[in-house]
């Protein structure tokens, strides 16, 4: 019986890290695809090491989207567990006065998660089995003025994520959204965040994974963020824009 593999796209960054080693640790041979992706040799054979696994490294850039159906093709195996860890926050201020930089944004979380993974749902479509793991994130679920073009670009990848799990859901592919709330990383270094609803990028891991063992369909990675969202999502509009969230 030949063992499962799993897919971290965006396999820098300190969540697909560590989800790497959730997986890994559970047996799955891992392939791991990044810009620059060289810069992981040391962190490929670490896993190798550490959990007596195959490792394979893949150049992956989630902006050149004319070339994602050549690198679904170029993969070794088609893998079992896809986890699209691609995003890019950017700074508000920024974003919202220069809009190269606001597409770029925009196009890292929503325009090329959701294309790469249009190939590989009609992969695991044809085969019959499979698990797309998109990681999304909370501040799509309601625009502020403090971070709106990164929160606007993923709303539209939950309900990407959310129209692809509807259409798969009966040809044996599960989508999973996960929306882990702030969590203490590279990205989120120069944003105070506060300590008790900060996770870590170890927890987020952990939640993926047991999302795919579970088939869990949406995973709010510290829960008491299910109930802060319903909230902020029901205050009423003519309160809520004049709110400093």
């Amino acid at each position: 019986m030949s063992k499962k593999i799993a897919l971290i796209l965006g396999a820098k960054s300190d969540i697909a890290m560590s989800t790497a080693h959730r997986f890994a640790e559970a047996g799955y041979d891992m392939q791991l695809a990044a810009r620059n992706v060289d810069s992981l040799n040391q962190y490929k054979s670490n896993l190798e090491q550490k959990y007596q696994i195959n490792v394979t490294l893949h150049e992956f850039d989630a902006l050149k989207i004319n070339s994602h159906k050549h690198f679904a093709n170029s993969l070794p195996q088609l893998p079992n567990v896809i986890i699209c860890a691609v995003g890019y926050m950017g700074d508000q201020k920024k974003n919202e006065r220069n809009v190269e930089i606001a597409s770029n944004v925009i196009r890292s979380n929503f325009e090329g998660p959701a294309s790469i993974f249009l190939i590989f749902a009609n992969l695991f479509e044809q085969r019959g089995s499979g698990t797309l793991v998109g990681i999304s994130s909370v501040a799509g679920e309601r625009g502020r003025a403090k971070n709106y073009i990164y929160g606007s670009s993923k709303a539209g990848f939950s309900v990407f994520l959310s129209g692809l799990r509807n259409r798969l859901v009966m040809r044996g592919v599960h989508v999973v959204t996960v929306l882990p709330g702030f969590v203490a990383t590279k990205m989120t270094n120069n944003i105070e965040l506060p300590k008790k609803i900060t996770a870590q990028p170890d927890q987020v891991g952990k939640a993926i994974f047991n999302a795919v063992k579970k088939k869990t369909n949406i995973v709010y990675v510290s829960p008491i963020w299910r109930i802060i969202m319903m909230i902020i999502r029901n205050i009423p509009e003519h309160i809520f824009k004049k709110m400093k969230l």
